[in-house]
């Protein structure tokens, strides 16, 4: 990772060093671009120093924003966590990179027709999670994160335009964290490759981007002496005395994506605004659970083992993908249809039989289906998005995804936002087929149901205090989850959610005061899918500019508390959540607060934290899972560095 870090500062520092003789280069005065040189009587070069607005992001099917250095209360939520993400609705073990527990319910398409087991997905980067970039001059950004115990975590950025109409971009991601427990190191590292290009005349824009990512982790299988760590007892103040369930057991996830989209218009757009765009993408997810020994854990005789069988265990998805789309543009209705190919593959490395049958060593089929978006503005007042998808496949069934979302300002600076989403889709692929050196964990879901998710809600945005009010409401039929002996299994009537809540900000002077409220309900089949009914957060600071006004200044003390509830269990084998078992327990109902001052001094920003602070003065007695503690009181520290150089 040094290394890494060294050569990325190199290149923009050598960047920055060029010299550029433009002796007989003609005046240009475009407004838009910040780099004016001059008439070539001087033999130098004038350069006007860029502003942040010559320094733009964008995913491929959003507009481009501006590299957001402003010191926001938000930001104190995303930079604090190792993802980068603010993790309302979640909560976290006792190391980074180790996954967490989601307190709602949510629908990640990452994990439609594909092998993606759900503790491995919060790292995960989807195509259109990738960012591409428009800069003026070379840019470099780092983002750090220290581990538990031992190790770090660092992302960096470099990026630069060949030209005006060719950008490329290299990231790299590194986690290492050794944790609070024994056999809870995590490793986890990401690269990114992406480019875009648009021609001259503007007829035709190309987006590409590679990813390699692995997510790997070490798996203790949780504390086995529960009641000491309640206790608070002596022997367990260095967390690597206490006793955990597995010795020598591991989890890896590779997940590999090669994506192509490029779009042509053939004609005057002005005129005939119609272009033809063409994405082929490949994905290639491979998960693996490793054991050196047998752990006693997961079974009781030698009967409950299947004979010759491997102690590492491996499944893989592939997802080949071609759409051609025809699209048709203008400034307040854009749609875009077109066709899509697939050819997908979901198959094990060893295989079982189960009652003399054995389990299929590879499911296939190639697909066809239709995609389809649709974009209306109107009076800068109302916007329509809408997205459709369908597909049809022999071995995977049917898959249709919708979503609609409308946002209208009825009054100025007041927004409604209303959607309605649906989703049939063949359950994850983890569900569907595993195999194991124990016998109770080998299945085949054979003859699988589709699952079926409909959402209907929506926000009201209020100037006064800054608030958001929200509802939601969720009815899953097939719902697809495992019981607690790991079996995958499939509801026969729906499961019903309801959501409502908030989220202010109140100010007075310097002082400010951001809540969040979350009130939820599991309205039908609780004991399938137990959530806590309360997730609260509050965050009261102060900020200021400080040093004559060459910094930024934010302290202040955030609490996160969820209701007491039986939460589901982590269940390392396939790295799922499955329904509790003889031996859980409740967890919740303790108070996480962190105390933290957060700096600004240019284009840098440092948080700095001191988390849970409540376990100096009282034991921890908080879990994330059952037999998963919390982390007890740490300095968790955060820093964001943009180079423009």
């Amino acid at each position: 990772m040094k290394y890494i870090l060294f050569i990325l500062l190199s290149l923009s520092f050598v960047a920055n060093a060029q010299v550029v003789n433009k002796a007989d280069a003609k005046p240009q005065t475009k407004k838009e671009d910040t780099l004016v040189i001059d008439s070539g009587k001087k033999d130098s070069l004038k350069i006007f120093k860029p502003t942040i607005n010559d320094y733009l992001y964008q995913t491929q099917f959003s507009e481009k924003k501006v590299f957001d250095t402003v010191m926001t209360f938000d930001k104190t939520y995303i930079f604090s966590q190792q993802n980068n993400k603010d993790n309302f609705g979640r909560v976290q073990p006792a190391n980074i990179g180790s996954g967490f527990n989601p307190l709602v319910f949510e629908v990640n398409d990452e994990q439609n027709l594909s092998l993606l087991p759900s503790n491995k997905s919060y790292m995960i980067i989807g195509a259109n999670d990738v960012k591409y970039y428009d800069v003026k001059t070379p840019t470099a950004s780092f983002i750090y994160h220290n581990a538990m115990r031992n190790g770090a975590a660092l992302r960096s950025t470099y990026t630069q335009n060949i030209g005006k109409r060719f950008n490329f971009a290299l990231e790299y991601m590194g986690l290492r964290s050794q944790g609070l427990y024994r056999n809870s190191l995590a490793a986890n590292n990401n690269t990114i490759f992406s480019g875009h290009y648009v021609s001259k005349s503007g007829n035709y824009e190309l987006f590409a981007h590679y990813l390699h990512q692995n997510v790997n982790n070490q798996e203790n299988g949780g504390i086995t002496e529960d009641n000491l760590f309640q206790s608070g007892d002596s022997n367990y103040s260095n967390r690597q005395n206490a006793q955990v369930n597995l010795a020598s057991s591991s989890s890896q996830f590779s997940y590999r994506r090669y994506y192509l989209s490029h779009q042509f218009t053939p004609f005057n757009s002005g005129k005939f605004p119609f272009s033809i765009r063409h994405i082929i993408s490949h994905q290639g997810n491979k998960y693996y659970y490793n054991q050196t020994a047998l752990e006693p854990y997961w079974y009781d005789e030698p009967t409950e083992l299947v004979d010759g069988f491997p102690l590492t265990t491996k499944k893989y998805s592939e997802n080949l993908s071609n759409t051609v789309s025809l699209i048709f543009n203008n400034e307040k209705f854009k749609l875009d249809a077109g066709v899509r190919y697939q050819m997908i593959k979901f198959g094990i490395r060893d295989v079982v039989a189960l009652n003399g049958v054995p389990f299929p060593g590879e499911l296939k089929e190639n697909r066809i289906g239709a995609v389809g978006n649709l974009q209306v503005k109107l009076w800068d007042k109302i916007q329509l998005n809408s997205f459709l998808e369908f597909s049809n496949g022999s071995q995977f069934k049917s898959y249709l995804k919708t979503t609609n979302n409308l946002k209208f300002e009825p009054v100025k600076d007041y927004f409604v936002n209303a959607k309605v989403n649906f989703q049939s889709a063949y359950p994850s692929f983890n569900y569907l087929l595993n195999t194991s050196v124990y016998n109770n964990f080998n299945y085949y879901l054979e003859n699988a149901k589709n699952q079926s998710v409909m959402e209907i809600g929506g926000s009201i945005n209020l100037k006064w205090f800054k608030t958001e009010i929200f509802a939601n409401y969720f009815r899953i039929d097939n719902y697809t989850y495992f019981d607690s002996s790991g079996s995958p299994k499939q509801s026969d009537n729906s499961v019903n959610i309801s959501q409502i809540g908030g989220d202010a900000t109140f100010s007075f002077n310097k002082f400010h005061l951001n809540t969040r409220l979350h009130f939820q309900n599991t309205l039908t089949n609780k004991e399938l899918l137990p959530m806590p009914g309360f997730i609260g957060r509050a965050n009261f600071f102060y900020q200021t500019q400080a040093f004559k006004k060459a910094a930024e200044i934010q302290a202040g003390v955030k609490v996160y508390y969820f209701s007491k509830f039986a939460s589901r269990e982590y269940f390392p084998v396939l790295n799922e959540y499955i329904l509790p078992r003889a031996d859980s327990f409740s967890i919740g109902g303790q108070p996480i607060a962190d105390i933290y001052i957060n700096m600004k001094v240019k284009k840098m920003f440092f948080f700095i934290e001191g988390q849970q602070i409540g376990t100096v003065i009282s034991n921890n007695k908080a879990y994330a899972f059952p037999h998963y503690p919390v982390y007890d009181f740490r300095l968790n520290i955060g820093i964001v560095w943009y180079l423009f150089n």
